[in-house]
């Protein structure tokens, strides 16, 4: 199946600037966002949870979603270049396999965080410490789309 880079390409592309903000915790969601070029920071209550850098991330889908307001703050690292869907709830409607390709990278998403939830409870009944860049950190890479 098609990456989200090539089934968004007709969309307007967003260029960002180290430090600046793509999306503010606690605004109004709506808007979806693909990775096209370089890396964000993904910040919620000031704790940073992840870095996003594989072209083709899905970034604002939570909100998107779940019709919620942005629940993290996600900032440029570096130059960075976005593609940007706006009204993406009306855009899912429409495109039916951008809808179905978020669907599987969602899914993607749950079943490796699932399996990182067993092998961290498994630690724990072990009596073994969480370690920060251990199951913790997949965890955390897992729930933002990037790969371990």
């Amino acid at each position: 199946m098609a990456t989200l880079l090539t089934l968004t390409f007709s969309q307007p592309s967003l260029r960002l600037e180290p430090g600046d903000v793509l999306i503010k915790e606690g605004d109004p969601g709506g808007d979806l966002y693909v990775l096209e070029s370089g890396r964000l920071r993904v910040e919620r209550d000031g704790v940073t949870l992840a870095t996003i850098s594989s072209a083709g991330a899905l970034i604002g889908e939570m909100s998107v979603l779940l019709g919620t307001e942005n629940t993290a703050t996600v900032r440029a690292e570096k130059p960075t270049l976005v593609r940007v869907v706006k009204d993406a709830l009306a855009y899912l409607e429409r495109q039916p396999l951008v809808a179905l390709r978020v669907a599987m990278l969602l899914s993607q998403r749950l079943d490796a965080t699932s399996a990182l939830l067993v092998e961290a409870q498994k630690q724990v009944a072990r009596g073994k410490p969480p370690e920060p860049n251990g199951v913790f950190g997949r965890l955390m890479a897992t729930v933002s789309g990037e790969k371990s």
